[in-house]
C-alpha cells in the first residue's frame, strides 16, 4: 500500500505558482491572467494497521492582470477587498474609538 502522507506532498509541491496564477486567456484582444491567494494542507498518520489522510485548500481571488497596448495594469477584485476591508475597518473603528475616550480623560 503506498504511502498516502508522501503522495499528497509529491501533489502539493506541483500547486505552488500554478495555483496562484491561472493561465492567459484572450478576451476581446486583451489577455488576462487571473491571481488567486491560495492555500492547503495535507496530513497523514497511521496505527495499529489503520493508514489515513486527509487535506484540503482554499483559493480566494484577488483579482486579475490585464495587458493591453498601453501596457500591463492589475486590477483587484471589489469583493474581494470588501471582505478583507470589513474586519479591518472595524478593528481601526474600535481602536481610535477607544484612543478617543482614552484622551478625553
Amino acid at each position: 500500500m503506498p504511502n498516502i502522507a508522501l503522495e499528497l506532498g509529491k501533489q502539493a509541491a506541483s500547486f505552488g505558482v500554478k495555483s496562484a496564477y491561472g493561465e492567459p486567456q484572450d478576451v476581446d484582444g486583451v489577455s488576462i491572467t487571473p491571481v488567486a491567494f491560495t492555500y492547503s494542507g495535507f496530513g497523514g498518520g497511521s496505527g495499529d494497521g489503520a493508514e489515513g489522510g486527509g487535506g484540503g485548500g482554499i483559493s480566494v481571488p484577488v483579482g486579475v492582470y490585464v495587458r493591453r497596448e498601453e501596457g500591463l495594469r492589475f486590477e483587484p477584485n471589489i469583493v474581494t477587498l470588501l471582505v478583507v476591508a470589513v474586519p479591518f475597518v472595524w478593528v481601526a473603528g474600535r481602536a481610535f474609538s477607544r484612543i478617543i475616550r482614552a484622551l478625553k480623560k
